[in-house]
C-alpha cells in the first residue's frame, strides 16, 4: 500500500465563517466528515485535523503564507486512482465555493 497526504483548501472566508459557529453547529458539521472516515474505513491512516494560517519561508525569512490550507489526512490506497476514489463525495468540497481538495503520494525513503 502506498501511503497519501491529503491537502484541504478552502477559501479565507469559509475558514474566518468557522470561527463564528456555536459547537452545536460545529459537531453537525462534523457529521459528514465522520461519515466519510467511516466509510473509507482501513483506508484512513491519520484523519488529520484543521489547520490555522501557516508562514512560509525562502530560506531567509518568515512570512504569512498565502495559501489557503485549512487540513489534511493521510490515507492509504493502492494506488493514486485508488485514493482519489476515496474522495468521492467528500464533504469538503462541498462545504463552500472554492473548496478544493488534492492528494500527494509519500515517496518511500
Amino acid at each position: 500500500m502506498k501511503k497519501f497526504v491529503a491537502i484541504y483548501y478552502a477559501p479565507a472566508e469559509a475558514m474566518k465563517a468557522m470561527e463564528n459557529i456555536t459547537p452545536e453547529q460545529a459537531a453537525e458539521g462534523m457529521k459528514p466528515w465522520m461519515a466519510w472516515k467511516e466509510r473509507v474505513g482501513n483506508a484512513m491512516v491519520d484523519f488529520g485535523a484543521p489547520l490555522m494560517p501557516g508562514h512560509a519561508t525562502t530560506g531567509e525569512n518568515w512570512s504569512p503564507s498565502s495559501k489557503t490550507v485549512s487540513g489534511y489526512s493521510i490515507l492509504q490506497a493502492e494506488n493514486a486512482a485508488a485514493c482519489q476514489a476515496l474522495f468521492e463525495n467528500h464533504p469538503h468540497t462541498s462545504w463552500a465555493p472554492g473548496c478544493s481538495i488534492e492528494i500527494h503520494e509519500c515517496a518511500a525513503m
